[in-house]
């Protein structure tokens, strides 16, 4: 089981629908672009939640 430290932080606003942008500088880090896929895990610790979003390994193919 790997151990993540935090890198940074960043706010997000949600707006209409439940949508989220993630900041242009994280996507960068992250080499997140148009159609990736992104998984989500919903975690509880103590009372509270945290959203933990990651770029999934399998990204389909441009055809």
């Amino acid at each position: 089981m790997a151990i993540y430290r935090s890198l940074y932080y960043g706010d997000v606003v949600v707006g209409v629908g439940g949508r989220i942008t993630i900041p242009q500088e994280m996507r960068d880090e992250l080499g997140i672009v148009e159609g990736d896929m992104l998984r989500v895990r919903v975690e509880a610790s103590n009372g509270s939640r945290q959203l933990v979003v990651w770029r999934s390994e399998d990204q389909p193919e441009d055809d």
